[in-house]
């Protein structure tokens, strides 16, 4: 005689059927738990021994802004009085774009959609 589990049983015509088991989550162990703290509180404790030195804080900005730059949230370099761009190339080539209406070098012919901002990122909309 076979010995079934409580998952198993047989159905009316004689099949058996076996359910499947819920797998439960694992739990985190505290060892997994302590060394993710530490990780965090190190990365602070980091940041903020290099903010606390002399010229730390620049270190930590000028990244920022290299980040924010290639990721085109920033300009490498803001507009300036007499900047004249023959076309948007030239303003993203300077760094410069994209230039907003009032700032140097913006003209309404660098403005496609005309809502004031020229040589704006095409994200395909």
């Amino acid at each position: 005689m076979s010995r079934r589990s409580s998952f198993d049983h047989a159905s009316r015509n004689g099949r058996r059927h076996t359910k499947a088991r819920r797998s439960e989550p694992k739990p985190i162990s505290l060892e997994a738990k302590l060394l993710g703290a530490a990780a965090v509180l190190g990365a602070f404790a980091g940041l903020g021994s290099i903010a606390a030195s002399p010229g730390g804080r620049q270190q930590i900005v000028s990244a920022a802004h290299s980040v924010a730059v290639s990721a085109g949230i920033a300009r490498a370099r803001a507009p300036q009085a007499g900047d004249y761009w023959p076309g948007c190339d030239a303003a993203r080539a300077a760094g410069t774009a994209p230039i907003y209406r009032g700032e140097p070098g913006y003209r309404s012919g660098m403005d496609g959609d005309d809502d004031g901002i020229a040589c704006e990122p095409y994200h395909g909309n």
